[in-house]
């Protein structure tokens, strides 16, 4: 690894661990993806379970070393399409975007490892989930990310429906157990963030969204974003299980496709991640595999 932003041996320890993390949680979330695909009905979901294909890329043009990653995809019978990316890059950004990265206007030198998740459906009634979390450096260190739900069903659009519910309750219970303010205060600003403002609506039912996490507590803060992976862990894979055996229409498939509309919108225009990802040379068709695999704008 180049010798990027901060270098010494206490802040390389802490790079490695967050990226065996990050990719620890890939794994463990693959085999509860793969599973789910293995338990779905043949006569709802006709065909072979789907399986992650995974394939390493890296970063730059090959004349040095700037750090890539592992694209996950799967297109299942369960999962229409779900994308699971690990990625750890570094080397330096742009003047421009420098100037809006924290600590970067004075060191333009950053390293980032990363894990991020976006999942859609082909059952209209299961909702549509985002994770991710990830861990920069530049001459100040911090990590963010958060998790969140959407739903493409009008009658799910709200967080007093039992999916949110519970969605929230993991998230809050990961919050809870590291601050007494976390949960109000990162729900908060997932709803704050996840907004649509040229429609004036939310993009789900929320979740959690943190960012800058930097407490002065290296190994707190890095046991919050573990935490807040286990909780996506928990979650969601127990609501797939729940709806996966609920009966849709083509009223119902409709709906979703318009409504993944949204989800386009939100990343294509607002999305940090997106950007981030662009502006520093990622894998161009990992950054855009959130996008869904079918949606209309009638």
């Amino acid at each position: 690894m180049p010798d990027t932003a901060q270098p010494n041996a206490d802040m390389d320890t802490r790079r490695a661990e967050a990226r065996a993390w990050f990719e620890s949680l890939r794994d463990q979330i693959v085999a509860a993806f793969h599973h789910l695909e293995d338990q779905a009905d043949p006569v709802m979901y006709p065909g072979d379970p789907g399986r992650f294909e995974l394939k390493p890329w890296k970063r730059g043009d090959g004349s040095e070393d700037l750090g890539g990653g592992v694209m996950g995809m799967m297109h299942g019978r369960l999962f229409e399409k779900v994308g699971l990316h690990v990625s750890t890059v570094y080397g330096e950004f742009s003047p421009d975007f420098a100037a809006k990265v924290k600590g970067a206007a004075e060191d333009p030198r950053f390293f980032a490892t990363g894990i991020s998740l976006i999942a859609h459906m082909r059952n209209p009634h299961i909702p549509a989930v985002h994770m991710n979390t990830r861990f920069i450096t530049t001459t100040e260190s911090w990590f963010g990310g958060g998790m969140d739900l959407n739903p493409t069903q009008a009658y799910q659009r709200t967080k007093e429906f039992e999916d949110s519910v519970d969605f929230h309750a993991e998230a809050k219970a990961a919050c809870d157990a590291h601050g007494a303010d976390y949960y109000e205060r990162y729900s908060k600003w997932a709803d704050e963030y996840f907004w649509l403002k040229h429609r004036e609506e939310p993009r789900g039912t929320g979740g959690i969204f943190y960012d800058h996490l930097d407490s002065g507590d290296h190994a707190a803060d890095f046991a919050f974003t573990q935490d807040v992976g286990r909780a996506f862990h928990r979650a969601y894979p127990a609501i797939v299980a729940k709806r996966m055996s609920h009966p849709w229409t083509e009223k119902d498939r409709r709906e979703q496709l318009i409504q993944r509309g949204r989800y386009v919108e939100f990343n294509l225009l607002y999305d940090r991640g997106t950007t981030f990802g662009l502006q520093t040379g990622g894998n161009v068709d990992s950054i855009l595999s959130s996008m869904p695999p079918e949606v209309i704008w009638p």
